[in-house]
């Protein structure tokens, strides 16, 4: 062969070769994209296109101009054990009062890492997702379950300097025109549909983290809707003797009834006003699974802070509650005693006492 038809079998080859990376490329950025052939995957492969709730499938982009996105960080590793990932659904419509349109925001975000180390943010996490509205999961695993909300703790071997590490999902709704930017109540979907979308993302995460057990976390048991309806606030509050409060005549104030049982008893009142996220306005908790309990390690302890442990038949047993500003002074008689009352009217439901110093 000579040498000219040498270079041209060269530059031949060369060719083929960048055409096949190319190809390559270009099919690797269909998959993320979700352009055909292939359905999108979101938060480092944890979740895909039209797989469990509507919130991932076609029929969340039938609104106008929709789109689906999503922003992830690096994912988690045991060097970085912080993680996030936000999946966006946003749509617009026209408004008849004004000349831009009306535009829709829906977004779930999923987040890996250790419960926060600060007392503030710590408490307003506890108030989250130990909300009344949730359900416990189901088959031997540590966390909760809501339409717009779950949680589950990971076993030890994800623990970070001592404190347990969490999967968490939460969603949230906003829509924007020309009366300003609202928030807008948003489900991602029934309780069982949320429950498979944390379990995929705490098998995803804890294999990216390293700290995967040896099978993957599953539930294959229905979960048992605890909750009771949301109703307006009433004292005393969740019907626990003792705790409570003068709350205003207005029905501003919403209590949440959650579990009542011996290992977890959840209940929280909300302020509600149009427009505006709920607040939370006050959060009593006892949990008596160590997994559960861990989920208090770090804070403040004392009938005064808001924690009391106990042991109840050889199980560490954590009492909390945390009452905002806005109703500490409706505390009858007092913030401390509300609290007090708490821990003794629970305690002797688990048939469990504590004190200060327990």
């Amino acid at each position: 062969m000579g040498a000219g038809n040498r270079r041209r079998m060269r530059t031949l080859a060369v060719a083929a070769g960048a055409a096949v990376l190319a190809s390559g490329a270009g099919l690797y950025g269909l998959s993320e994209t979700g352009s055909w052939p292939f359905k999108a995957s979101y938060c480092w492969g944890a979740w895909q296109e039209d797989s469990g709730p509507d919130f991932l499938g076609e029929k969340a982009l039938g609104k106008s101009g929709s789109e689906r996105r999503a922003k992830e960080s690096a994912a988690p590793s045991a060097a970085r054990p912080n993680a996030t990932c936000t999946v966006t659904i946003a749509s617009s419509v026209p408004d008849d009062d004004s000349d831009d349109p009306l535009t829709f925001d829906e977004r779930v975000t999923l987040a890996y890492g250790p419960v926060p180390a600060a007392a503030e943010e710590h408490r307003a996490w506890i108030a989250h997702f130990f909300d009344g509205s949730a359900s416990p999961l189901p088959d031997g695993l540590n966390g909760l379950v809501a339409g717009d909300r779950a949680m589950l703790v990971l076993p030890e071997a994800c623990d970070v300097s001592g404190r347990p590490s969490v999967v968490t999902i939460r969603s949230e709704g906003w829509g924007d025109g020309h009366l300003g930017k609202k928030a807008m109540s948003f489900a991602i979907g029934s309780r069982i549909d949320v429950a498979r979308m944390l379990l995929d993302a705490a098998n995803t995460t804890m294999s990216k983290a390293g700290c995967s057990p040896g099978k993957p976390l599953r539930s294959t048991s229905p979960i048992a809707v605890t909750a009771e309806k949301e109703d307006r606030a009433a004292t005393p509050l969740c019907r626990i003797p003792g705790v409570t409060f003068e709350f205003p005549k207005d029905p501003a104030h919403q209590q949440r009834v959650g579990m009542v049982a011996e290992r977890l008893q959840t209940c929280s009142a909300v302020w509600r006003a149009r427009g505006v996220p709920d607040e939370p306005a006050a959060q009593f908790v006892m949990a008596a699974e160590p997994r559960m309990a861990a989920l208090f390690d770090g804070l403040p302890e004392g009938v005064g802070q808001g924690l009391v442990r106990a042991t109840c038949d050889g199980r560490t047993t954590v009492f909390y509650g945390n009452v905002e500003p806005g109703l500490k002074a409706r505390s009858r008689p007092d913030e401390r005693q509300v609290f007090a009352n708490f821990v003794k009217s629970v305690g002797e439901r688990i048939g469990c006492k504590a004190g200060e110093n327990a």
